[in-house]
């Protein structure tokens, strides 16, 4: 497993592109588009692969084998739930920013044709608390466990200035419900003050895997397991 934090690489368009080839790992692909202009598009297909387009910030016209869904209302990640859209596996997607937008495509394996494409509104997401104290972050479910989806889990976690996440540590090594789950997973860190930044620590009970990660804003970071 080579570096585990990826910067963007590039200030607009296809700013980040993790595949299961390029992280040497199985499942899950990332992607990230900043469409800075109004009537910019990014597109995409994959035969074998579900996805779901998370709207960070910005309203997009999002096509999904020729069905259209107006998405978006917030202009920050920090102004309230996102909008998404679950596209099946197969299925061709075109996003047109109607605004200045910042759009993330989560993707995982999945059967051609399971299910209708479908909005994920923020009526529809779940919101939570988790920890106390220093430890207290705020969830919000867009593609849980319990969603219509083959394997994708999809999750946007605001967690306050000074605030631990994730804690207490935990892993996803082993396929071993209920005690835990065998999953792979990438993170996208937006700080609400871009000259702020974080920290992120992956590892395995053996140590075979010890990373510490400065994490600056608009990083991507990938947990193989740990």
């Amino acid at each position: 497993m080579g570096n585990l934090r990826i910067r963007p690489s590039a200030p607009s368009g296809h700013v980040h592109h993790v595949t299961p080839d390029n992280a040497g790992w199985t499942y899950v692909g990332f992607d990230l588009h900043k469409l800075p202009n109004a009537g910019d598009v990014a597109r995409g297909s994959l035969p074998d692969r579900e996805a779901c387009i998370v709207l960070i910030s910005g309203r997009a016209s999002i096509e999904v084998d020729g069905q259209t869904f107006l998405a978006g209302e917030r202009m920050s990640p920090f102004e309230g739930p996102p909008h998404a859209v679950y596209a099946p596996a197969g299925a061709s997607w075109r996003i047109e920013a109607l605004t200045p937008l910042e759009v993330a495509i989560c993707t995982a394996p999945g059967r051609p044709g399971a299910r209708p494409a479908r909005m994920i509104g923020p009526e529809q997401a779940e919101r939570l608390t988790r920890g106390k104290g220093t430890n207290t972050r705020y969830p919000t479910n867009i593609l849980p466990e319990t969603a219509d989806a083959d394997s994708l889990l999809v999750v946007e976690v605001i967690t306050p200035g000074g605030h631990t996440s994730s804690y207490p540590p935990h892993r996803h090594d082993e396929d071993d419900l209920p005690r835990q789950s065998l999953l792979e997973e990438t993170y996208y860190h937006r700080l609400s003050k871009p000259q702020g930044f974080g920290f992120q620590r992956v590892y395995t009970d053996d140590r075979s895997l010890d990373v510490a990660m400065t994490i600056e804003n608009g990083d991507a970071t990938l947990v193989p397991r740990g």
